[in-house]
């Protein structure tokens, strides 16, 4: 295996973990089951911004206000996470897709394509920190 090579399953196994690890606490902010919400700003870069399904973009303030407002709203709630890969990696940052599945109690939900880019930041968690996010619906219900 080349260095190269050896960097970007780094970055994959990173990557991973980190979109798992943050997706498991956002679950239990919103299903009202745990979760720290200043874990959850910690893992946000300042100037972080989310590109929403439905188009619109929200500041980091905004996401972490709409997160903290919605805590135990959706109880039951499970996000399961597919097909991460990594897209692009370079000194100061790592882009990376993946799926993102939501089902509620009721049994809907949703599913959506996802593009992440984390600034890496030897400070966070599994060294990446989210820089911007952008979502598409892919199924809803």
């Amino acid at each position: 295996m080349t260095e190269s090579s050896a960097a970007a399953g780094d970055d994959a196994v990173a990557c991973r973990a980190e979109i798992v690890r943050l997706h498991e606490l956002i679950e239990g902010l919103l299903s009202g089951t745990g979760g720290d919400p200043a874990e959850f700003a910690h893992a946000h870069a300042p100037g972080f911004t989310l590109v929403e399904p439905g188009g619109g973009t929200l500041s980091r303030a905004e996401v972490l206000a709409m997160v903290d407002g919605a805590r135990g709203v959706v109880p039951g709630l499970r996000i399961g996470i597919e097909d991460v890969r990594v897209v692009a990696s370079a000194s100061e940052f790592v882009v990376a897709s993946y799926r993102e599945v939501q089902v509620r109690a009721d049994g809907g939900g949703d599913v959506r394509a996802v593009t992440v880019v984390f600034a890496r930041d030897a400070s966070a968690v599994h060294g990446l920190r989210w820089r911007h996010l952008h979502e598409t619906w892919v199924e809803r219900s």
